[in-house]
């Protein structure tokens, strides 16, 4: 998915997310297993937010992402801040990076946008490929909970004051994967508004399914946590987070 337009409103429908906030809480996961700077791969990293977030952390960042539309956000936010990032553009299915780094974090249930098990290992394989040995792999992903239960065949109405967008989810018969459509209506300088529409798709894994295919991918599942805290996810949790490492190539 391009997110052409999307991604010129993507901050102001996101504004709720608290970045610094979330930085910090991947940074201290990244700490527990002793990661305390160094190269981090962001992977997925959309309008750079986290990206930058992460630097002031700390880290020398390498964001990647497969919209050009979302990285033209990123680099502006990169030269205001004057963070140690690098932003390519990638898709997570054929990262290609210089060399490794120590660490990789994916944020906002960027991974459920791959919709097969085949995508989701080769993103995993990717990840593996550029991560150092023992190198820790932090990432969250809507639950099937979440899939079946929040966006499931419902729809959501924001009114940003620029914008207004209309969410509409359609749940598919394997109850794991969400067809997601967004209509955005701009107001014009006559008064008019004209319509973008952007569409996309979100699968929700298993735990079980999740561990497995890190395995496949050389890494060794951690721990598993509720969105943004140290407690185990619970049946109604909306975002799991995976911390994995990975495995020695020795």
């Amino acid at each position: 998915m391009s997110y052409s337009f999307f991604a010129g409103f993507y901050d102001t429908l996101t504004e709720n997310v608290e970045y610094s906030a979330r930085a910090k809480y991947f940074c201290s996961l990244l700490s527990d297993y002793g990661v305390n700077g160094g190269l981090l791969l962001d992977l997925a990293c959309g309008t750079g937010s986290l990206s930058v977030e992460l630097a002031k952390n700390g880290f020398s960042v390498i964001g990647i992402d497969s919209s050009e539309e979302m990285l033209s956000v990123a680099q502006n936010k990169k030269f205001s801040s004057g963070a140690d990032v690098m932003f390519l553009c990638q898709d997570m299915r054929s990262l290609d990076l210089y060399g490794t780094v120590n660490c990789c974090v994916s944020a906002l249930d960027s991974l459920n946008h791959l919709t097969s098990e085949e995508d989701l290992l080769k993103a995993f394989r990717n990840v593996s490929l550029f991560t150092e040995d023992r190198g820790i792999f932090i990432f969250d992903m809507n639950t099937l909970y979440k899939h079946r239960n929040t966006l499931a065949d419902n729809s959501f109405i924001y009114d940003c004051g620029d914008v207004f967008c209309a969410w509409q989810n359609s749940l598919r018969d394997d109850g794991c994967t969400v067809d997601i459509t967004l209509d955005f209506f701009e107001e014009q300088s006559d008064g008019a508004y004209e319509r973008f529409t952007e569409s996309f798709s979100e699968k929700a894994y298993s735990p079980e399914t999740v561990k497995e295919l890190l395995e496949k991918a050389d890494f060794t599942l951690l721990a598993e946590y509720d969105e943004l805290t140290r407690e185990k996810p619970e049946d109604n949790s909306q975002r799991t987070v995976f911390v994995a490492r990975r495995n020695s190539r020795k």
